[in-house]
């Protein structure tokens, strides 16, 4: 055999983590080492694509949309930096204290009507409302005189993943924001009295903040969209960098294609997208689909990295 060969270096990619030599202090000892042929080829867990259903009537509580175990992360997370959850509180009772671990969180009111208090501003709420709460503690969800569901999302894995808290209420980035129903369909209303392009991803409606506008986002690293599909008619496939956690709010005969799944929607179900599928939503139906997304979409917008495009030419 060739000496040079048996004499070859080891390949760079095949050497273990490096300790420092003779650390003089615990600082030092602590240090590790890897190279450009083995610190890039971490191997992680794809995010599922997934359909989550409410939770049944008679069941009551916080049910998290959770996927840490096929993330492989000890933490609740329905994707590596957001987390949905149903809320259901009976008639005339309250969750209490509510603690919103996130920089903010986003929540949609499925049924039923109830008061916010404790933490930030209160108020009383709808059913078809949305509303945002900077992260805090001691917040009181109160039920009216039915039973009070609602959806929720916030970015809590992004805090967990670095053990972080969200600021005070009097540093936080965001405020509490309160989106009527009414407000919402007016909003729509001029929405569908208004053109589009070509390149116009639809008719979808965009919330942010006073103290966001600039982004056009809801939070820092959070966006919310309200999107339509009108009958008989399909969103064209696309891809984006962030993950988005999406609630069917109303829609019959209709389904989302998720890579190479198909996921029929169900009512008040909640469809995960992972990063960069390329996906598409088809409203078979009748009557107009509606459907909420948030996406760690403020995030990638800071990053320069949300690559967005259409995968399929316009019909």
């Amino acid at each position: 055999m060739n000496a040079t060969v048996l004499n070859a270096p080891v390949d760079m990619a095949d050497l273990p983590m490096q300790h420092p030599r003779a650390p003089a202090s615990a600082a030092q000892a602590r240090a590790r080492f890897f190279n450009s042929g083995n610190a890039f080829n971490v191997k992680l867990p794809e995010v599922p694509a997934r359909l989550f259903s409410a939770p049944p009537e008679d069941r009551f509580g916080v049910f998290d949309c959770d996927q840490s175990r096929a993330l492989e992360c000890g933490f609740a997370a329905t994707t590596p930096l957001m987390l949905a959850r149903y809320v259901r509180i009976a008639a005339r009772d309250a969750l209490l204290p509510l603690d919103v671990g996130a920089t903010g969180s986003v929540w949609y009111v499925i049924a039923g009507s109830g008061r916010l208090s404790g933490g930030a501003d209160g108020f009383a709420f709808g059913t078809g409302d949305v509303f945002l709460l900077p992260g805090a503690r001691g917040y009181r969800l109160e039920a009216g005189a039915q039973d009070l569901l609602l959806w929720t999302v916030g970015n809590e894995p992004q805090l967990a993943f670095e053990r972080a808290q969200p600021a005070p209420l009097a540093q936080a980035t965001i405020d509490a924001v309160h989106y009527t129903a009414e407000e919402i369909e007016r909003q729509f209303a001029l929405i569908f009295a208004s053109g589009t392009r070509d390149d116009t991803s639809g008719r979808a409606l965009i919330f942010s903040s006073d103290r966001q506008a600039a982004a056009r986002n809801l939070t820092p690293t959070l966006t919310l969209s309200f999107n339509t599909l009108q009958p008989h008619t399909h969103q064209r496939t696309h891809r984006h960098n962030s993950a988005a956690v999406t609630l069917v709010v109303q829609g019959e005969d209709c389904h989302s294609v998720v890579g190479d799944a198909q996921c029929p929607w169900a009512p008040w179900a909640t469809l995960v997208t992972p990063p960069g599928a390329p996906h598409s939503h088809h409203n078979a139906g009748s009557q107009g689909a509606r459907f909420l997304i948030v996406q760690d979409g403020g995030l990638h917008y800071h990053a320069r990295t949300m690559g967005f495009e259409f995968l399929e030419g316009v019909a």
